[in-house]
């Protein structure tokens, strides 16, 4: 009995200490809650393959995600101190940085806008002459359509070369699907692989970056007391995100099943791989492919800081880049 109660009290306490490192874990670890800036999609997917393959848990992050509705909302979250970060639009945030908002982004995914012209790859729209004489679907007021003016100088067109019919989202993509528009104004990432799944035809996305109009997509946003508050806890997130969107980059099906599996409406498997396949060109800028992922340049900020500057979202004083962008917690 003696030897089995003191067998029985030596088990006990090595489970007890093989135990602590995980209990050690579990109780280092940080909550962050990330709000998207929209439902899920497949650009989303590196996210939310990082956590289902524990890269943020390695990192003591215990990562919460929530779907956004809009850039817009999702700043403004990360200002009020609603959430902890937000993905969301960095041309979004800087017009709301301008204005007071405390906020900044600490690493941008999309470096190539996802701002294009979508439309049937049947209706040939591949080059900006070719809007001439259509109808092209906006939202006034969204991003594509603040961009859009400037679009048309670079590219030599005006107002009188098309016609346009106006509407939400969803308006927009029904629109092109039933032929009430030849083409629309939003995002690659999004809005192409909707029609796509509707029709089953193939989409053409005339991207604003190829023909002379670029900036900074969707990015890591936080408010600046987080960066002054919790500086280390930014490196491990922003460590854990760099990791994701690299190995989702190189196992997009990964990626997509992980989605499917953690989002089963956030569409079909095709229409998320597409998606993620849209997005992966847009994660790098041209000339910075040896950058790792969520890294930009100066140059890069300052380059969507003129294209804002000109189609009138900020003063030309506006021009701080450190106002609007950090890569101190970057690996």
């Amino acid at each position: 009995m003696k030897i089995s109660a003191l067998f029985f009290g030596a088990a006990v306490a090595v489970a007890s200490t093989l135990s602590q490192p995980n209990l050690a874990a579990a109780q280092e670890a940080e909550k962050v809650t990330l709000m998207l800036n929209w439902y899920v999609t497949g650009l989303h997917s590196p996210i939310i393959l990082g956590k289902e393959k524990g890269f943020f848990k390695e990192e003591g992050v215990d990562l919460e995600i929530q779907e956004g509705r809009g850039s817009g909302p999702t700043v403004q979250a990360v200002a009020a101190g609603n959430v902890t970060m937000g993905f969301a639009d960095l041309t979004t945030m800087m017009a709301l940085a301008v204005k007071g908002a405390p906020v900044i982004s600490i690493g941008s995914a999309l470096q190539r806008s996802p701002f294009a012209v979508i439309s049937l790859k049947e209706k040939g729209i591949d080059t900006p002459e070719k809007v001439k004489g259509l109808t092209i679907a906006m939202t006034a007021g969204d991003s594509p359509s603040q961009s859009w003016p400037l679009f048309l100088e670079k590219n030599n067109l005006t107002t009188n070369d098309f016609k346009t019919v106006n509407g939400d989202a969803k308006t927009k993509v029904n629109s092109v699907i039933t032929g009430q528009a030849d083409a629309l104004l939003g995002f690659a990432t999004d809005q192409g692989t909707q029609i796509e799944a509707a029709t089953g035809k193939p989409v053409t996305n005339m991207l604003f970056a190829d023909f002379g109009v670029n900036s900074i997509g969707s990015s890591f946003i936080v408010n600046t007391e987080t960066v002054e508050e919790t500086p280390e806890l930014l490196k491990k997130f922003m460590r854990a995100a760099t990791k994701s969107f690299e190995y989702a980059s190189e196992h997009p099906q990964e990626a997509v099943d992980a989605v499917h599996k953690a989002y089963p409406n956030s569409g079909t498997p095709e229409s998320l791989m597409t998606g993620l396949q849209t997005a992966i060109p847009l994660f790098k800028a041209k000339g910075a492919e040896n950058l790792r992922p969520l890294r930009v340049t100066n140059a890069q900020v300052e380059e969507t800081i003129a294209t804002m500057i000109a189609v009138g979202t900020l003063q030309a004083s506006d021009n701080d880049v450190g106002k609007y962008y950090t890569a101190a917690f970057l690996p």
